[in-house]
């Protein structure tokens, strides 16, 4: 039974659509909740939580602003006195494809999604060090796994997820801090109007909610960036092909003519950090060369 007894959570974006789900689901397992949005929304959910039961309390925050997060902090510390949960779901979209993209609207999206999410992991970082405990959150999006057209700031920001989240994974490990990436679709405000509604019906945020709430929980890996929508869940993960060593000359024609053998998706791994590629790449030219690299 997963439980967030004693535990306290914040929920970015959670005046409606995935982040109001995610803030009722940890509430109604006994979270104390902090409902982040900058609109009236949240307002809305702290009602329902408190409605039901539970503990809650609204902040308006914009998350791609440092100060405003701080103070979100400070606030639930002084109420509560501790942070277990961030889960970064805050976002916006500014559509339109790249050639007729005004790059301002590119920065709003990357400081909203990016900044935002590394504004409040930032913020609660030494507080999680210090219990020796936290569970975070990051929100991806299938748009940055796998590219969408007219969506080439929010693809960007959503892939970055990833990277922030490989990094935080290993500086986290020593505290248990443990941080996973969730790649929703879903129906909301966010995707109306761009899916049929036969499909709205069925990618209903409750249903990604769940995997939220085990990505939160006590016993869950780490650095694992786990895809939901309808109910259907899947891990996504980034391999790295065993790779052709080119002897000799190293020249475009070279690589051109092992492509087959590069690509070769056969033996393809998971590799554990960047500098374990570096290992990768040096100790087979090593023994390729007769070379004894004490590595």
């Amino acid at each position: 039974m997963i439980t967030f007894q004693d535990r306290v959570a914040i929920v970015t974006g959670a005046g409606a659509g995935l982040g109001r789900c995610h803030a009722l689901g940890l509430a109604q397992r006994g979270a104390r909740v902090v409902v982040n949005d900058v609109g009236d929304g949240g307002i809305a959910v702290v009602e329902e939580i408190e409605a039901a039961g539970g503990q809650a309390m609204v902040h308006g925050a914009d998350v791609s602003n440092a100060i405003e997060v701080a103070d979100m902090v400070a606030q639930t510390m002084e109420r509560w006195g501790r942070i277990d949960c961030l889960v970064n779901n805050a976002g916006i979209l500014r559509d339109k494809t790249f050639a007729k993209m005004d790059m301002e609207d590119f920065r709003r999206v990357i400081d909203v999604h990016l900044m935002g999410s590394a504004n409040c992991c930032h913020a609660v970082w030494p507080i999680m060090r210090a219990q020796g405990y936290g569970r975070i959150v990051l929100t991806a999006s299938g748009s940055g796994l796998y590219g969408n057209f007219g969506q080439a700031n929010y693809g960007a920001a959503k892939a970055a997820m990833v990277g922030l989240m490989n990094v935080l994974h290993l500086e986290g490990a020593r505290d248990d801090i443990r941080i996973n990436t969730l790649a929703p679709t879903a129906a909301t405000a966010m995707t109306e109007g761009l899916l049929p509604e036969a499909a709205l019906a069925l990618l209903k945020p409750e249903t990604i909610t769940p995997g939220v709430l085990f990505l939160l929980s006590e016993d869950v890996p780490s650095r694992t960036i786990l895809s939901a929508g309808a109910g259907t869940f899947a891990v996504t993960r980034i391999t790295e092909t065993l790779g052709a060593l080119i002897e000799g000359d190293v020249t475009p024609e070279e690589v051109a003519a092992n492509w087959d053998t590069i690509t070769d998706a056969a033996g393809a791994e998971a590799l554990e950090n960047a500098f374990a590629q570096t290992r990768k790449y040096a100790l087979r030219a090593a023994r390729a060369k007769g070379v004894a690299l004490d590595w």
